[in-house]
């Protein structure tokens, strides 16, 4: 489901998207928002995929969830699981971002309910797009 955001043009408008950025690692949180923050697009930032839920109801809006599959304390399987009972989050947009990066791994979060896969490293220079994409409403299956 794309975010319903969107300027008179009919394209999504960056200052208004919200995205849960759920990663451990400082630096790849960093890279993320730095990357994100040059599409103008605002993140917030959870370290572990415990509580996620709770933690994104304090939001006013959340339109896409970058989750990193190994997490301490739950893992993003168990965090998705928990996202897809929520009402309010049930179909927001959640993409799978992890080093493991294999056709085992993709198939893995396919079958688990993920709505995307981006294998880190991610390229700076590919991520743009592949932002827009998903925010589209595209589905972005991409291991490297």
């Amino acid at each position: 489901m794309a975010p319903e955001s969107s300027n008179v043009e009919g394209k999504i408008n960056p200052a208004e998207i919200i995205v849960l950025v759920v990663e451990d690692n400082v630096s790849n949180f960093v890279l993320i928002a730095r990357m994100l923050g040059f599409l103008g697009i605002h993140c917030e930032w959870k370290t572990s995929g415990y509580e996620v839920v709770e933690y994104a109801d304090t939001l006013p809006r959340v339109d896409l969830v970058l989750m990193d599959i190994r997490l301490p304390y739950e893992d993003g399987y168990g965090a998705l699981r928990k996202l897809r009972q929520s009402p309010k989050l049930r179909n927001v947009p959640v993409i799978a971002v992890t080093a493991e990066a294999s056709v085992e791994q993709v198939n893995k979060a396919k079958a688990s309910g993920f709505d995307g896969f981006l294998g880190k490293p991610l390229d700076p220079d590919r991520f743009p797009d592949q932002i827009q994409r998903i925010l589209a409403g595209e589905a972005v299956w991409e291991m490297s």
